[in-house]
Formats: structure tokens, sequence, C-alpha cells
């Protein structure tokens, strides 16, 4: 299979009233076009500062990460732009969204501010239609984002980086606000997305939210300490096989 996304020798480090914090040392992994992988690890084990390094919205310190086969560190600030609004989805914890426009208008602004997307305005608005009628909400897409359930506002997000047609989304905890059936809805809709052909990498606390992922890194102190490949097709015995090696790995 094609790799998408090449890490090697990646390290972060965070200077603080003169003392370095070494975040990320020397983190190597590899992501195939169509995987969904997770990352797990401790509370300040390095889990967001590794998806925003390898996602360029922060820059690394030392090592290499390639993207559809370019180092993103060789970029311009205006290049990585580029490639993270046009071939990247991001969705978070916290659903950031513009309050004064309508739920329909956030979920268009990534393709209306993107100079590549081919696609006219009436075809985004399709588009982004399509995409709200896949996930169940269609019937919200003139409302507030005030005026939503969380789920159905995370739904949106979902959208929302779908709508440039990327080829990885990142998600940093994309269900850490949501109930539990909430959170099942969303991981469904991301399960869609991924068994369609979009590579998903996500960082999460939630063991039921990583089995659902075809590999698991589980970080410590900025080293990925373990790597778990899901091949069970059962959910059951997915999240059972999960939490056994967790426990070994010390979660």
């Amino acid at each position: 299979m094609k790799k998408i996304l090449e890490v090697t020798d990646l390290c972060k480090t965070y200077v603080l009233n003169k003392r370095q914090n070494n975040v990320l040392r020397n983190v190597s992994f590899s992501v195939n076009e169509g995987e969904m992988v997770a990352i797990m690890g401790p509370s300040g084990s390095g889990k967001s500062t590794l998806l925003y390094t390898v996602s360029g919205m922060d820059r690394m310190t030392a090592g290499e990460v390639r993207f559809g086969g370019r180092d993103i560190s060789k970029l311009t600030p205006n290049e990585l732009a580029e490639v993270r609004l046009d071939e990247m989805g991001f969705i978070f914890q916290q659903m950031y969204m513009l309050k004064n426009l309508s739920v329909m208008d956030n979920i268009l602004l990534p393709a209306r501010q993107s100079k590549n997307n081919p696609m006219t305005s009436k075809e985004k608005l399709e588009y982004a239609r399509e995409l709200m009628h896949k996930m169940g909400i269609i019937e919200i897409a003139d409302n507030d984002i005030n005026e939503v359930s969380g789920g159905q506002l995370q739904r949106a997000c979902i959208c929302r980086s779908m709508i440039n047609k990327p080829k990885v989304i990142f998600a940093d905890e994309p269900t850490g606000a949501l109930n539990r059936s909430s959170s099942d809805e969303v991981m469904d809709e991301l399960c869609k997305i991924n068994g369609e052909g979009t590579t998903i990498m996500l960082v999460t606390h939630d063991a039921k939210v990583a089995a659902r992922c075809t590999r698991v890194f589980y970080i410590v102190d900025g080293h990925i300490q373990g790597e778990y490949n899901n091949s069970e097709s059962d959910r059951h015995r997915r999240e059972r096989g999960l939490n056994n090696w967790l426990l070994e790995m010390g979660w």
C-alpha cells in the first residue's frame, strides 16, 4: 500500500524558563493510504503534540515528516497553509465554529477560502448538502451553532473537514466532549468516511474509540512504546483485545 505519511526521527522541544522540555524524541512511523490510526497514552505523553507536528500545525524541532511524498518542514508558511487547507481535514474536541455564521456557512468556509478547489460555488453548496445528508444533519443547515446539540455540531465539524476532499483527516479527541451515544454516532460516521478511502489519524483517551481503528500507537514520554494491529472483525473482540494490550502497556 502507498504511504501517505512518513515520519522519521521526529523531535519537538519547547524551552520554558530556559529549560528544555523534550516532548517528542526520535519518533518514527508511517501511515498507509486508507488506514485509520489512533494515538493513545497517558496525559502529557505527547499525543496531541505528535498530531499537531505531523500535520504541520506546529513546527518540528528536528526530523522529517513527509506528507504525500513532500517534506513539510521544507515548505514555506504559505505553502504549508495551502496543504493544510486543501489536503488535510481537522476535527477537534472543542468544536471551533464562527458564531456569526450558520452551520452550513461554517461548513462551506474552507471551500470558499481555497484557491485550489475546482468546484463552482453551486457545486460547493451541493457537496456541502450531500455531506450533511450523509451525516444526518441537513435539517440544521440554516441554524446558528448555539441552536444544535454537541453531537450534531461535531458531525458538522466532520462535514467541514471533508469539504475540500482531503487526503487525511487529523482528529484530536473528536469524541472527548460527547456522551457515549453521541460518541458512537460520530465514530460510526468517521468509520464510514474511512471505509470510503479517507485516511484518518486521531488522538483519543477512549479505548472504545481506538478499537474502531486499524492500528493503535501507544506513546509514553514522547516515545512510541508499542503498536497494536486490530485484525479482528468482531467489534467486541476488538475492544477486548485492545484493552488487554493496553493493560500490558501500563494503561
